[in-house]
């Protein structure tokens, strides 16, 4: 049997360092408010979640990955050949990614709709758009990875697009690519960029994020608190521990168990090894996550007046996100109809994204 005193001795010892009966006090004073809408509150800890896994499933990756051109190919090769279970480990990371982003994309939208971004919580809103982006260059950077031919000619069409940016254009693209074409630098590059530089910027923003969350709390829908003024009697809060945090643990589980499927029944693939010198498969697109981007640049004519329709093209969407950023400032200082334009523009992202992407793996 365990020494019931030496048990106590060592928590006591961690206790006095780390303070975790304070941190398992303010978690049994935290609340979560409670209404029809707080199944929205989920999306963010099941991206969180899902960060994790892309960690852990990495890490293993890592194990037997080697970023060079000349051995990139054969190494993951390798992994999903020899090493037991690597298919499933490569699959899981790669289908994660994927879930990952979609769950940032609704997270997202969930706080635009319930205008979870209002006075005080702009920086929050601030912290969670630069997540997304990150989020956006964990799939951008991994894509290469493999050094198949499909990576390989998407990530060329992607930096020659970076590339248009106006003035910094050119040596931004030379900035991704690690010189003037996409060589073996590159996927070193993006290598670095994937498992060292993107992960340690991930992970001071989450827990900035978590910061901001834990200080003002979270927020309730502009129709659920007016209802919760006229009638204070119908507010209700539920424990954040372990009230809120089981329910969390279930959506976790369900999160879990749709990764697993999909990876097992639809396992990544690999492809052909790229080639430098073989011409670009035709019909080439980007992940989903792109696609309403690389659509839309490709609706716009090569010239408009004087612009090249691809600068063009940047310009708007560079204008777009920065106005996305800056939402909680223009909701904070407009009226009731502005309001509803921004809750407009919001359903119009959505349908646009949507709409876009749907019609890019359709049209041939």
């Amino acid at each position: 049997m365990p020494d019931v005193k030496l048990i106590a001795h060592i928590r006591g010892w961690v206790d006095e360092r780390f303070g975790l009966q304070e941190l398992a006090g303010s978690l049994k004073k935290k609340t979560v408010p409670h209404h029809k809408l707080s199944y929205w509150y989920f999306f963010g800890g099941i991206t969180l979640f899902l960060f994790g896994i892309q960690v852990c499933t990495g890490i293993l990756l890592l194990l037997y990955y080697r970023p060079s051109a000349g051995e990139a190919f054969e190494s993951v090769q390798y992994i999903m050949t020899r090493v037991q279970f690597g298919w499933l480990i490569r699959s899981i990371h790669s289908w994660a990614a994927n879930l990952m982003i979609l769950m940032v994309f609704l997270h997202m939208f969930s706080v635009l709709f319930l205008r979870a971004y209002r006075k005080p919580r702009e920086l929050t809103w601030i912290s969670g758009m630069i997540l997304l982006l990150l989020a956006l260059g964990f799939g951008f950077s991994g894509y290469l990875l493999p050094w198949n031919t499909l990576a390989f000619f998407a990530t060329k069409v992607g930096t020659e697009i970076a590339g248009q940016v106006p003035v910094a254009g050119h040596r931004m693209m030379v900035f991704l690519r690690g010189g003037e074409d996409v060589t073996g630098a590159t996927l070193t590059r993006f290598f670095g960029f994937h498992v060292a530089v993107l992960p340690g910027l991930t992970t001071l923003l989450i827990l900035l994020h978590l910061a901001l969350v834990q200080k003002l709390g979270i927020s309730v829908p502009p129709s659920v608190e007016t209802q919760w003024k006229q009638n204070p009697r119908i507010a209700r809060q539920m424990k954040f521990f372990p009230n809120f945090f089981l329910r969390e643990a279930i959506a976790w589980y369900l999160a879990l168990g749709v990764l697993a499927a999909m990876a097992a029944i639809y396992p990544w693939g690999l492809g052909t090894k790229a080639d430098p010198f073989s011409p670009a498969p035709a019909g080439i697109k980007p992940e989903w996550y792109f696609m309403f981007m690389f659509q839309t640049l490709k609706f716009i004519p090569s010239k408009v007046i004087f612009i090249d329709g691809e600068v063009l093209g940047i310009l708007l969407f560079g204008l777009a996100g920065g106005i996305w950023v800056l939402l909680p400032f223009i909701d904070n200082g407009v009226r009731r109809f502005g309001r509803r334009i921004v809750v407009g523009a919001g359903v119009f992202a959505v349908c646009y994204i949507v709409a876009l992407t749907i019609h890019g793996y359709v049209a041939k």
